[in-house]
């Protein structure tokens, strides 16, 4: 009986105009959405190959200016000797650290265009790299970018609403209800029918353009975990479809006319996809606020201002604390090179305590929005596509991890040889560290991925069961 309802069911969305004017617009949305995260992500993309480029040109001449001074030439300046360890470590060398754009990148934007996705890393404080922007346009970054997952989180609930907000109360307008019930069926069975070719129609659009999409993007299905990524993303885009699919029956239970059922389902629309989202928006930055980029300026400038009245103190007790870096030489306290090492790093121990306050506010806005997250569907399916597309706040933390640890190494390599005034060869410039991003474990990502397809699931099971049972006392004539 249940496969005769769907069959009957799909003929009738057939024969609906319904089907085959939202198919097509559906499918338009979601091939403009990809085409404008393809974009993004050539744009990103190109940005690293010129970055890159730019390092490749700069120590190809470097090394030419260290080999014609090795020959007996002399140095443009004395500032600007590319032997000198701290030239080299700040000016002629600094490395670029890179986030490459992951598999499925294009597929959901995220916030990827706020935060940076490459450094310049040199020897100075990490602040002098990590602060800087590339100009945007504020109005495009706070609308964001419309790509698939926009599409997904917002008009995809539209579709599935308008296939099924007169789930039931079309048939008894019409009258066919109660002819429909003296058959041998009951109420339950065949919302079950209705709704089931529904969602395997939505589904297998949804599923069907978006692989569409990623083969006209240019997904590159050969990448590691890009198989199991696309799978996640197909299954957290039927959870998503499951909720709102059980949110119509839920409605559609009530027994009201489709007129009501269908401002009903807008108000919720409204409440889950925006109200809900907006509201833990501000309650997380009321409660955990951040302080302006002013106050960190402000606190470098005083930090730098104290540390170089204190610059010969700091030199000695530099020092002293890093014996290893004279190697049994006697360092010269008017030095400016050495001497600006220690104030450096008072600075960097002055200015400290703002930037954990800055983290700690950062982490607690994001461990809030985590714990509430469950309260809309959106929040979940907007964290979990960005977490497999690569461009979830997860991510980018993990790399500025590895940032700061190859900074670390950066400073480690060129102390020792800045202290001891060596001369570099161009032979040096071969033997620099250099940066390396490896991804978080696909496990890992799939873990936080799966959390928030159970926080779609569950609750799309809990109301699909309470609707069904609520059916029973559905009144077959209006």
């Amino acid at each position: 009986m249940l496969t005769r309802i769907m069959k009957h069911e799909w003929r009738s969305l057939v024969a609906d105009r319904t089907l085959w004017i939202i198919a097509p617009l559906f499918a338009l949305l979601i091939g403009y959405g990809v085409y404008n995260g393809s974009s993004w992500v050539s744009f990103q993309r190109s940005t690293l190959d010129a970055a890159q480029q730019e390092e490749r040109d700069r120590f190809a001449k470097a090394k030419t200016e260290v080999a014609a001074i090795e020959q007996g030439g002399q140095p443009a300046s004395a500032f600007a000797n590319p032997r000198l360890p701290s030239v080299a470590a700040g000016r002629t060398a600094p490395r670029y650290a890179t986030l490459p754009p992951a598999p499925l990148a294009a597929l959901s934007v995220g916030q990827s265009d706020l935060y940076p996705y490459y450094f310049k890393v040199s020897s100075q404080s990490k602040q002098t790299f990590t602060t800087n922007d590339e100009i945007e346009n504020p109005t495009n970054l706070l609308a964001g970018r419309f790509d698939l997952a926009f599409v997904i989180i917002y008009l995809y609930p539209l579709l599935i609403l308008a296939l099924s907000y007169n789930l039931l109360s079309i048939e008894r307008e019409q009258g066919t209800l109660q002819m429909m019930m003296s058959q041998p069926v009951s109420l339950r069975t065949v919302v079950t029918g209705k709704i089931g070719l529904r969602a395997l129609v939505v589904l297998a659009l949804a599923a069907g353009f978006s692989l569409a999409g990623f083969l006209l993007g240019g997904v590159s299905f050969s990448a590691e975990g890009a198989w199991l990524r696309l799978l996640l993303w197909i299954g957290i885009v039927a959870g998503y479809g499951a909720f709102w699919f059980a949110l119509a029956v839920a409605v559609n239970a009530f027994g009201k006319s489709s007129a009501t059922n269908a401002m009903a389902l807008a108000g919720l629309w409204l409440v889950f996809v925006l109200l809900i989202p907006s509201l833990l928006n501000v309650a997380v930055t009321t409660i955990y606020p951040v302080p302006s980029r002013v106050e960190m300026v402000q606190a470098t400038r005083r930090a730098s201002a104290e540390a170089t009245a204190k610059g010969s103190q700091l030199l000695s007790k530099y020092l002293e604390d890093h014996p290893e870096l004279t190697a049994g030489n006697q360092a010269d306290p008017n030095d400016f090179v050495t001497r600006s090492l220690a104030i450096q790093s008072e600075t960097e121990r002055l200015i400290q305590p703002v930037i954990d306050h800055f983290d700690r506010q950062v982490l607690g806005q994001q461990s809030l929005v985590d714990r509430f997250r469950f309260l809309s569907p959106a929040i979940v399916t907007q964290a979990a596509l960005n977490d497999i597309a690569g461009t979830s706040v997860a991510r980018y933390r993990h790399f500025l991890a590895l940032v700061d640890e190859f900074h670390q190494q950066w400073r480690a390599h060129f102390t020792p040889r800045i202290v001891q005034k060596m001369l570099l060869s161009a032979g040096d410039y071969d033997r620099f560290p250099s940066f390396s991003f490896g991804e978080e474990p696909t496990g890992v990502v799939a873990k936080r991925v799966l959390a928030g397809l159970f926080g779609l699931l569950i609750p799309a099971l809990g109301i699909g069961w309470l609707s069904l049972r609520a059916l029973r006392r559905y009144q077959l004539a209006g």
